[in-house]
C-alpha cells in the first residue's frame, strides 16, 4: 500500500493513503508524527495541524502489520498576526469585521493571520495575495444576518473605451450579487485553513426563504473568488451558505483538501463547490452534505462564452464523500464555454438524486462541448439514478419552449447546439438504486457521441421501495416510465462491457436512435 504527501504549509500537512477503497479504508490507521500517536482514523485523506514552521517531520502510518513512513519539512514562517491584537472580541456579540480585515491587510507576504477560538461576527472579508488565514479549532466566523451593511459586487463596470471589468456573477451571467462572506478578487497564493468553522447564517433573514427573489442584489456565496491563482482551502467547515457554498470563477491552480461542506438537505441552491471557467482544480478528501449539487462544474452562459470563452478543464475529484444532494458531480447547466478533461475517482455517493449529472440544452452554443469525462472506482448507496445525461434541461425563462424541448430535429443554427463527447464509467458499484440506472437523452440533430460502461454493477430496490412521483431528469415530454432501468436515446456509440443490472421487478431497456450498440456477453441488461 502507498501513501503520499499532498500539501505542506508551515502549520499543516495533508496526506493521502492509497487503500484501494473509496474515501476510507475498512480499518483505522494509526497516525504518528515523530513517533507520537496523533489519531486513529480510516480516512484515505487526512490533515494534521499545529505544526512548527521550518521543521522536519516523519509521518508514520500503521495498520496491522503494515507501516508507511513519509518525511516532509514545513516551510518557514516569520509573522503571526492574531486578530485579537487588532481589536477582535470573538464574543459573538461585537462586530469584528474591521479587526479581521485590518489583520488581513497588515499581514506581510507569507505571514499568517490567526483566528483563535471564539465566535466572530462579521459581514464580508476581502483577501489579498500571499496571505495564510488560519481558523483554529474552536473558532467560528459567523456572518451577520441580513443585507444591511453588505457590499454589492456589480456584474461589471466599464472603462472609458467601453471595456468591461467583470465582478459579480449569478448563474452564469454578469449580474449584481452581494459580496461573498470571503471574497477573493485578482489575488494569488492564498491559504485558508484550519479546524474552525465559517457559518453562513443562510437560514436567517430570507436568504433561503425566497431564493429566486432579487432584493438589492443576488444572494452571496460563502466563498467567492474571481481571476485568482494558487488558492488552497484546507480542513475548514463551511456551513449554512446563503447560496452556492464555494464559487471559484475564471481561476486556476486551486486545491480543496479535507473541506467539510454542510447545508441542510432542503436548503435551496446551496451547491458545494462550483468551479466555473476554471483550470487545474483538485477536490480531494472533502465531505459534502447539502441541498443541491455537491460539485457542479460550469463555464457560464452563452453571453460569457462569446465574450470570454474560458472553459473548465483539468479537474480531479478524488476520495470525496457526497450525500443528500441533487447530484453528486454535475456538469452544467451553465457550460457554454465547455467542460473537458474531468476525472472523478474513489468517491462515495450516498442518497443523492443522481450520481453523474450532465445537464445542457439547445442555445448553449458551439463552444459548449463536454468531453473526456471519466468516472472510475465509485461506490453509490441509495442513489436514485447513477447516470443522467440530459440535453433537454428546462432551465432559464425559455426552458419549456418548443425550441428547447422539441424531440425531433429543431430549426435553428448548428452554432447554437451544445455537444457531448466521450463519457467513460468504469468500476462503478451502486446499491439500492431507486429509479433508473442510465438515463441518456441526446439531441436528435446532435447525439451524444460515446458512452462507455465497463465493470458496472447496479442493484435496484424492489419496485415497491422505489421513488414514486419523480423522474430521472428535468425535461418535458419524455416517455420514460417506472421500470425503465436503461434508457438511452440519440447516442452514437453505447458500449456495455461487463455491465450487470440486478432487479426483482419486471423491468426493461428503452434504446432508440443508437447508431452503434455493443453489449458484451458477460453483461446482463434489462429486457
Amino acid at each position: 500500500m502507498k501513501a503520499s504527501i499532498l500539501f505542506v504549509s508551515p502549520r499543516s500537512v495533508c496526506f493521502e493513503i492509497d487503500s484501494g477503497r473509496p474515501f476510507r479504508d475498512q480499518m483505522d490507521w494509526e497516525v504518528r508524527l515523530d513517533d507520537q500517536l496523533v489519531r486513529e482514523d480510516a480516512a484515505n485523506v487526512q490533515s494534521l495541524y499545529n505544526l512548527r514552521p521550518n521543521t522536519a517531520y516523519t509521518l508514520r502510518l500503521a495498520q496491522q502489520e503494515e507501516t508507511i513512513a513519509l518525511s516532509f519539512r514545513t516551510p518557514p514562517e516569520v509573522w503571526t498576526l492574531d486578530v485579537r491584537a487588532f481589536g477582535a472580541a470573538g464574543d459573538g456579540l461585537a462586530d469584528d469585521t474591521q479587526a479581521l480585515q485590518a489583520a488581513i491587510y497588515a499581514c506581510p507576504p507569507d505571514g499568517r493571520v490567526l483566528v483563535p477560538a471564539g465566535t466572530y461576527l462579521f459581514t464580508s472579508l476581502y483577501f489579498k495575495s500571499h496571505v495564510r488565514f488560519e481558523i483554529q479549532k474552536g473558532a467560528t466566523l459567523v456572518a451577520k444576518p441580513g443585507r444591511a451593511g453588505r457590499a454589492i459586487l456589480p456584474g461589471f463596470v466599464r472603462d472609458f473605451s467601453g471595456g468591461k471589468l467583470h465582478l459579480g456573477s449569478w448563474e452564469g451571467n454578469p449580474l449584481d450579487c452581494y459580496a461573498g462572506l470571503f471574497t477573493l478578487l485578482d489575488v494569488e497564493d492564498v491559504l485558508i485553513y484550519g479546524e474552525g468553522v465559517l457559518e453562513g447564517s443562510g437560514s436567517v433573514d430570507g436568504w433561503w426563504q425566497e431564493p429566486k427573489r432579487k432584493e438589492g442584489a443576488w444572494r452571496p456565496r460563502a466563498i467567492f473568488m474571481r481571476r485568482c491563482a494558487n488558492i488552497t482551502i484546507q480542513g475548514i467547515t463551511v456551513r449554512n451558505s446563503p447560496s452556492w457554498t464555494i464559487h471559484p470563477l475564471e481561476s486556476k491552480s486551486l486545491a480543496f483538501y479535507n473541506v467539510q461542506l454542510k447545508n441542510p438537505w432542503d436548503s435551496p441552491n446551496t451547491d458545494g463547490i462550483d468551479p466555473e471557467s476554471c483550470a487545474d482544480v483538485q477536490i480531494i478528501g472533502c465531505h459534502f452534505s447539502l441541498g443541491d449539487d455537491c460539485i457542479a462544474l460550469k463555464s457560464g452562459k452563452i453571453s460569457m462564452a462569446r465574450e470570454l470563452g474560458i472553459p473548465t478543464e483539468r479537474i480531479r475529484i478524488r476520495n470525496c464523500y457526497m450525500e443528500d444532494g441533487h447530484g453528486a458531480v454535475t456538469l452544467g447547466s451553465e457550460m457554454a464555454s465547455g467542460i473537458r478533461d474531468v476525472e472523478v475517482s474513489l468517491c462515495v455517493f450516498a442518497r443523492t438524486d443522481r450520481g453523474l449529472r450532465i445537464k445542457t440544452r439547445r442555445g448553449r452554443g458551439s463552444l459548449a462541448v463536454i468531453e473526456d469525462i471519466v468516472f472510475r472506482d465509485i461506490e453509490m448507496q441509495g442513489v436514485l439514478t447513477p447516470f443522467v445525461v440530459n440535453m433537454f434541461y428546462f432551465c432559464d425563462p425559455d426552458g419549456h419552449s418548443h425550441y428547447v424541448q422539441q424531440k425531433t430535429p429543431a430549426d435553428g443554427p448548428a452554432s447554437a447546439l451544445p455537444r457531448i463527447g466521450s463519457l467513460h464509467f468504469e468500476g462503478i458499484k451502486a446499491k439500492d438504486c431507486g429509479l433508473c440506472g442510465l438515463f441518456a437523452y441526446g439531441l436528435p440533430e446532435q447525439p451524444i457521441e460515446a458512452i462507455t460502461l465497463r465493470d458496472v454493477e447496479l442493484h435496484f430496490a424492489s419496485p415497491e421501495d422505489r421513488a414514486d412521483g419523480t423522474k430521472p431528469a428535468m425535461l418535458d415530454d419524455d416517455d420514460w416510465h417506472p421500470g425503465d432501468l436503461l434508457y438511452a436515446k440519440n447516442v452514437r456509440d453505447l458500449l456495455c462491457d461487463n455491465v450487470r443490472f440486478y432487479s426483482a421487478g419486471s423491468d426493461r431497456s428503452v434504446l432508440a436512435a443508437i447508431e452503434t450498440l455493443r453489449i458484451s456477453e458477460n453483461s446482463c441488461l434489462p429486457e
